[in-house]
């Protein structure tokens, strides 16, 4: 029920961690001098001044931690159960890669054979209590032993995936570790009961009848965990390969390990590892001699020589440290990012100027030039196109009449228009000539339609078509009389045109449907003081206009 509580309170320190102090951030700005250290200031401004192609290496953060966790030890003593230790550890990035950390460890182990034994004799510890062990009758023991270990190493540490081609950090950290240490041990031994005499293994021996398999071994090692009710008073030899300290054995150790690292913010994080150690040692468990169940006869002695071993299993938590004008430690950061930024947004990098060519001069680089031979100081607009203020089909630069009514068009080659005359002159003249006194008359050809488009449709319905045909027969009833076909909408140039398009339309069909001359019409458009979805047909006789008129935006037209 404890360790239920202890895994809910350390989950729960986790997420607050995560929340409190945010995910993954971005990475540092190179350009900050605050954050190099002063040995490195003259890369930093070359870099910055841009004689150096590389930033210099940021002071960074350095890591500390406490881990926990269930060790396995492998000696000639086979494990009891469930053992742990911790250990702490500071670690220092000396590039992207690779890092120096070191690491103290207090380890615990303890082994319980479930094989009797009567090789003891060498043992001297065990053959003080047993006698040597060499007569056929001699008792059957079993060996044990509880050994804490203290370990000190310095190990160099590889970062495997910090490195990314495809993102600028990573969230967790995969590295292998490995290095020299030295450790020292004490080992103890349960030989003695309760009642202060070495123990008697006999009953455990005619309980199992000599049958210590490996099939029975769990119910043998269950047997004996509930005999051995004595403390471990007992120091086993100790062996002196490396000398002592304050008595204690030293022994140089190797370890090597793998790690995964996940992280919480930009302080903390989660480590999960596993780390081996070699030993020079083989009395770790308190035995080196050979001594295996043999039921028929006394084994034979052996020493071995095999070097103990044991594993540590852990997982903790880190933070890092110092982090004043420092970065991430290094092996958080990608040193691509950096480069992969500026490629994308350059901030540092020098860039040369661009070159566009513009071949007329006329302020649009050819290759959004519509018009790429527009004459020297011609304006233009944002296409390279010559303007054309008053859409007559004359550019501005040679046009001498820069705004030319839309009813004095169409225009001469310097962009000049012809107006009609005013509706008070004109009724005068038809009054003139209505008396002889002129070139022409009113005829009498009578009431004439008005022809109705729909939208912006320049098609004629039938019904208009119908009207057009009996206007037709009316011009045929009246062979001196003319007619002005009038369209409205000068608003704009699209209007203008869409007029056009309604006048010509209309026209068209009286000649080439009804078979009008088109002699007998006067062509009207964008006029105003209309319905611009209307044409009007009025008695033209007598007034003077063109029959046909140049689209007035041909450009607009195709679209």
């Amino acid at each position: 029920m404890a360790s239920k509580k202890l895994t809910l309170l350390f989950g729960l320190l986790c997420l607050f961690l995560s929340y409190s102090y945010g995910q993954v951030g971005q990475s540092y700005d190179v350009r900050d001098s605050s954050l190099i250290p002063t040995r490195r200031l003259a890369q930093h401004n070359e870099f910055l001044n841009n004689a150096y192609p590389f930033p210099a290496k940021p002071r960074n953060e350095w890591e500390i931690g406490v881990k926990g966790g269930y060790t396995y030890g492998l000696t000639d003593i086979q494990n009891w159960g469930p053992t742990g230790g911790f250990g702490v550890h500071v670690r220092k990035a000396l590039g992207y890669v690779f890092s120096l950390r070191a690491e103290y460890d207090w380890i615990r182990l303890r082994g319980l054979n479930y094989q009797p034994t009567q090789a003891y004799g060498k043992n001297l510890v065990l053959a003080s209590y047993y006698g040597n062990g060499s007569q056929l009758n001699a008792p059957y023991i079993f060996n044990n032993y509880r050994s804490t270990v203290h370990e000190l190493s310095l190990q160099g540490v590889f970062t495997l995936n910090n490195i990314n081609f495809h993102k600028a950090k990573t969230s967790w950290n995969m590295y292998f570790f490995g290095g020299p240490g030295l450790a020292t041990y004490s080992t103890f031994m349960k030989t003695v009961s309760s009642s202060g005499a070495p123990y008697d293994y006999t009953d455990i021996f005619n309980q199992f009848n000599g049958q210590f398999d490996y099939k029975h071994r769990k119910d043998i090692r269950s047997a004996l965990k509930n005999k051995l009710n004595g403390d471990w008073s007992t120091m086993a030899e100790r062996g002196s390969t490396n000398g002592t300290l304050g008595g204690a054995p030293i022994m140089l150790v190797g370890v090597v390990g793998i790690g995964f690292q996940f992280k919480l913010n930009d302080k903390f994080n989660i480590a999960v590892e596993d780390k081996f150690t070699f030993t020079s040692s083989d009395l770790i468990d308190g035995q080196q001699w050979q001594n295996n169940y043999t039921p028929s006869a006394v084994t034979s002695i052996a020493q071995t020589r095999s070097a103990d071993s044991y594993n540590f299993l852990s997982v903790g938590i880190n933070y890092n440290i110092f982090g004043k004008h420092a970065v991430e430690p290094l092996w958080w950061l990608n040193p691509l990012d950096y480069a992969y930024n500026e490629i994308n947004a350059p901030r540092h990098m020098k860039l040369p100027k661009p070159v566009l060519d513009d071949a007329d001069g006329d302020g649009v680089t050819d290759q959004f030039d519509l018009e790429p031979n527009t004459p020297k100081g011609s304006p233009v607009d944002s296409h390279g196109v010559s303007r054309d203020t008053d859409g007559d089909g004359v550019p501005d630069f040679k046009d001498k009449e820069l705004i030319t009514p839309t009813q004095c068009q169409p225009v001469d080659a310097d962009g000049v228009g012809k107006c009609p005359d005013p509706q008070c002159c004109k009724d005068l003249k038809a009054y003139i000539d209505s008396n002889g006194g002129g070139i022409g008359h009113k005829c009498n050809i009578g009431d004439l339609p008005s022809i109705t488009f729909k939208g912006r449709s320049v098609t004629l319905s039938k019904d208009a078509k119908a009207l057009l045909a009996s206007t037709a027969e009316k011009l045929r009833n009246s062979p001196n009389c003319k007619i002005a076909v009038i369209g409205y909408g000068e608003s704009s140039k699209s209007a203008q045109q869409l007029s056009w398009d309604r006048v010509n339309g209309v026209i068209n069909y009286l000649v080439e449907k009804e078979g009008i001359s088109s002699d007998r019409f006067i062509f009207r458009y964008g006029q105003s003081g209309g319905e611009e979805n209307t044409v009007d047909l009025k008695d033209g006789t007598g007034e003077e206009g063109p029959n046909t008129v140049p689209a007035p935006h041909p450009n607009l037209h195709k679209k």
